[in-house]
């Protein structure tokens, strides 16, 4: 093989993860790296109708229904509208897993990173991948790739009810292509496929580069971006740039952020969606989920979304406040109106006038203070405890509850017209369990928020602890997790990366394992961690140290037991130790002395 190569080998990343350039061709191919740290984030989850390809959701479905939908849309919206609707989806795809991508390899090379693109790409069963030539320059936006495409799933797709085209038609995968490497280099990236299996060619070959360098981009580019055309189309990309020049920034996409608050999954936008609805209008809105789910956050959002923004967001937990003193906090009070009250106050309602109130645990309030509450909705007027003054004010209310309010009514706990009231529109957040693909961005969130609140360097997460997390319960939601991460902040070593040890500590179980993929491509159920701190005897370190063995011999002995047990399995032995399988590449070499 003919070998031409300029720059550090694969472009190491500094600190900073700025990449220094490279560049490589070959006669025969180059290969992709090894794919086992790609394949060690795919987890099937059967018990809850479940996959996941690096915590973010998957789903699996015959070509010949993906082939029967390319053939209806093609009937319905025409060739040309059909190929973009196509290419769109593909890069959408190929942009969300670069991000991914940025994570799972972010301490690798630029070839690694890059790479990484192809290696899903063939995970998922697109096709399979060979580079021919890259050449990658980051700080100066250039970049040249040629790929050929071998088995592309697309062109048998195609081929289903189609005869030999005349025009390329893997047209997601060159979507993909484009989008993959526009995240990556931080620039729109346009590939073209040059020769196609589904117009004859024994393979596919695509040809990629910045925008501005093809001579003529069309009419790949307007497939991907109509507006370039000045189509009126509603069949637009989501976002036209991506936002970050570097490839290893980790912070939550700008698009998974939404008045605050963090979440990609279809439950969590449905919610974003039903909120922004609701938001220009004054009606009453109420919160329904378990408890820890962010009622209080998607209600500071709605108030930040709103016409009302400038106004003041009063928040009250009605399970907090002691009845007999619950109405002069809600409703305020009159000096003397009882023995306590030496001066009059506002209560909330008042302050809250002009802007939105936030009732949290609304079910809980006693019966007196739900009739003024009524009243209050009603006709937006109250009177102060112990005064006859009525006072008008005008304020959105926003409730919320983790109660079945309606069996409270049977029950005669809570007074039915009311309940009417305030469900003018409900609206239920989902618990963490139905939000799985929100779990990694919520980790990161967390993570980088408690380094910096605690003054601490944890690097990340091992994927032990990852597939631990993705599968947990959590029956205390969102607020759960935040507490996981905190203390698991505050109890790892720095340079570190969490476990699960640290994560759950508290005896936390969890079932239902995933299956992960083995080396040679099947299935096997991963351990069922049941993590119980006292389990774990003091008297093994008490040994070690009485012992005198050093902590390098320990290391070393390890790592040595850990690859014996996994046959030499590597990435087997790295699960087993809790670490990536880089680390332990690295930690073996150093113990056979290369």
């Amino acid at each position: 093989m003919a070998t031409k190569q300029s720059g550090a080998p694969g472009g190491k990343a500094s600190s900073k993860g700025v990449l220094t350039p490279f560049s490589q061709t070959t006669e025969d191919g180059m290969g992709l790296p090894d794919f086992e740290d790609l394949c060690e984030s795919l987890r099937f989850n059967p018990q809850e109708g479940d996959i996941s390809l690096g915590g973010r959701r998957m789903v699996m479905t015959n070509i010949t229904s993906m082939a029967t939908l390319r053939r209806e849309l093609i009937e319905i919206l025409g060739l040309d509208k059909a190929r973009g609707v196509f290419t769109r989806m593909g890069y959408s795809a190929g942009y969300q897993d670069a991000e991914m991508a940025a994570r799972v390899r972010e301490k690798g090379n630029a070839y690694d990173v890059l790479t990484a693109g192809p290696a899903l790409h063939a995970i998922e069963g697109w096709t399979s991948v060979e580079p021919i030539k890259l050449e990658i320059d980051v700080g100066k936006g250039h970049y040249y790739g040629e790929f050929i495409w071998r088995n592309s799933s697309e062109a048998d797709m195609h081929s289903t009810y189609h005869d030999l085209s005349s025009d390329p038609v893997c047209w997601m995968q060159i979507g993909y292509a484009s989008g993959y490497g526009s995240r990556f280099m931080g620039k729109r990236l346009l590939y073209k496929e040059i020769e196609c299996s589904g117009c004859g060619h024994r393979h596919c070959k695509i040809i990629g580069k910045p925008i501005e360098q093809w001579d003529d981009p069309t009419p790949e580019i307007y497939y991907m971006y109509p507006e370039e055309r000045g189509e009126n189309t509603d069949l637009r990309p989501t976002h036209h740039l991506p936002r970050s020049l570097d490839p290893f920034n980790t912070e939550p996409s700008k698009l998974a952020m939404f008045g605050g608050m963090i979440g990609a999954s279809s439950s969590f936008t449905n919610c974003c969606n039903r909120l922004q609805r609701v938001a220009d209008t004054s009606a009453t809105v109420l919160f329904l989920g378990e408890t820890g789910v962010g009622k209080e956050r998607f209600a500071r959002a709605l108030h930040a979304i709103s016409d009302r923004s400038n106004g003041p967001f009063i928040a009250i937990n009605c399970a907090a406040i002691p009845p007999d003193l619950l109405e002069a906090e809600l409703f305020g009070v009159v000096r003397g109106a009882f023995t306590d009250a030496t001066a009059s106050r506002a209560g909330r309602f008042e302050r809250a006038d002009g802007g939105s109130i936030f009732l949290d645990e609304v079910g809980t309030l006693s019966l007196s203070a739900q009739c003024k509450l009524l009243r209050v909705l009603q006709e937006r007027e109250f009177e102060r405890l112990g005064d006859e003054q009525i006072r008008k004010v005008d304020i959105r209310v926003i409730a919320a509850t983790n109660s079945d309010l309606r069996e409270e009514v049977k029950k005669g706990n809570f007074r039915e017209d009311l309940l009417f009231r305030i469900n003018v529109f409900p609206l239920e957040i989902p618990p963490l369990r139905e939000r799985r693909d929100d779990i990694p961005l919520l980790l990161e969130y967390f993570l980088k928020t408690y380094n910096e609140l605690h003054n601490r360097s944890v690097l990340g997460y091992t994927e032990r602890a990852l597939d631990a997390l993705l599968n947990y319960r959590f029956p205390g939601n969102i607020r759960e997790l935040e507490n996981m991460v905190e203390r698991a902040v505050i109890l790892a070593n720095p340079d570190a990366a969490l476990d699960i040890p640290q994560l759950l500590s508290q005896g936390e179980q969890f079932s239902n394992p995933s299956l992960g993929m083995a080396s040679d491509g099947h299935l096997e159920q991963s351990a069922d961690w049941i993590v119980d701190n006292d389990q774990v005897p003091e008297s093994i370190a008490e040994k070690i140290l009485l012992a005198g063995t050093s902590l390098i011999e320990i290391e070393s002995d390890l790592v040595s037991e850990a690859v014996q047990q996994a046959d030499g399995n590597l990435a087997e032995a790295a699960r087993r130790l809790g670490i990536t399988r880089r680390q332990l590449e690295y930690k073996f070499s150093k113990l056979n002395g290369n």
